[in-house]
């Protein structure tokens, strides 16, 4: 499985719009995309960070994610609400 983790650093004036497009971002991503496994969106107590951790079947299910329209409105939004952004991927070790 591929893991994404993603941190963002939201503007404080634009926080209720990146927050409403994640959860939709996430719900779609979950609901429409057969290689989304998990998308869990999480927020610092400041309400200003945002960490979405992400498993898909493989590193292809996650450009094929990159590419629906879901994914494609909340990157607009997210391109004019972020201060920070910082992305990592890992391999998912079963025991």
């Amino acid at each position: 499985m591929f893991v994404v983790a993603v941190l963002y650093e939201i503007k404080e004036d634009s926080v209720a719009a990146f927050r409403a497009a994640i959860l939709k971002n996430a719900a779609a991503s979950l609901r429409d995309e057969p290689g989304c496994h998990r998308f869990d969106v999480s927020v610092a107590p400041d309400g200003q960070s945002f960490c979405l951790y992400e498993l898909y079947t493989d590193e292809a299910a996650f450009a094929a994610h990159r590419e629906t329209v879901h994914f494609a409105e909340f990157n607009r939004v997210a391109q004019e609400s972020m201060e920070n952004k910082r992305i990592e991927t890992f391999t998912l070790l079963e025991n």
